[in-house]
């Protein structure tokens, strides 16, 4: 039985590199890479929500991401930032298990903001495979986040 690629998703082997297609209906069911047979973690790539993270904890969560990222460098005063950061969270809901969707706050976390030059917030990067690969505007509407990340599922 073929499942149809809507239902499946698509999660990058941290050992090996290469994407690997899991049915909808076999995650969390020790899923293994096609190519090395290393075990697929899945379990942590479905939350529903953005993920807080810090400068300790960034390159395990976006560097080293089998799917691609969202991040979103904000700051506790910034006005814009109160206001598109349900934007944010209702992107994390749409596309959970295709893109983990990260939030940084730039005063709790300034090497990471300074290693890519995060000058004002919001901001938003793209990471795929460990690279940036764009800059969004800090204040999209969630159709145009979709429309802007549907490249890198």
């Amino acid at each position: 039985m073929k499942t149809a690629k809507n239902n499946s998703y698509k999660i990058r082997c941290t050992g090996c590199g290469a994407k690997n297609r899991i049915p909808e209906d076999k995650l969390g069911k020790n899923a293994r890479c096609g190519k090395c047979r290393q075990a697929l973690q899945t379990e942590a790539l479905f939350l529903p929500q953005p993920v807080m993270i810090s400068d300790l904890d960034f390159d395990a969560k976006v560097l080293q991401s089998p799917i691609p990222v969202l991040a979103y460098f904000w700051a506790s005063w910034c006005p814009t930032c109160s206001s598109v950061s349900p934007t944010i969270d209702e992107f994390a809901a749409a596309s959970k298990g295709r893109i983990r969707v990260v939030k940084i706050n730039v005063d709790a976390s300034p090497k990471t903001a300074s290693r890519y030059d995060i000058l004002s917030v919001p901001s938003l990067l793209a990471f795929d495979n460990g690279r940036i690969q764009e800059t969004l505007s800090g204040s999209m509407q969630k159709h145009d986040l979709m429309v802007a990340m549907a490249r890198y599922l």
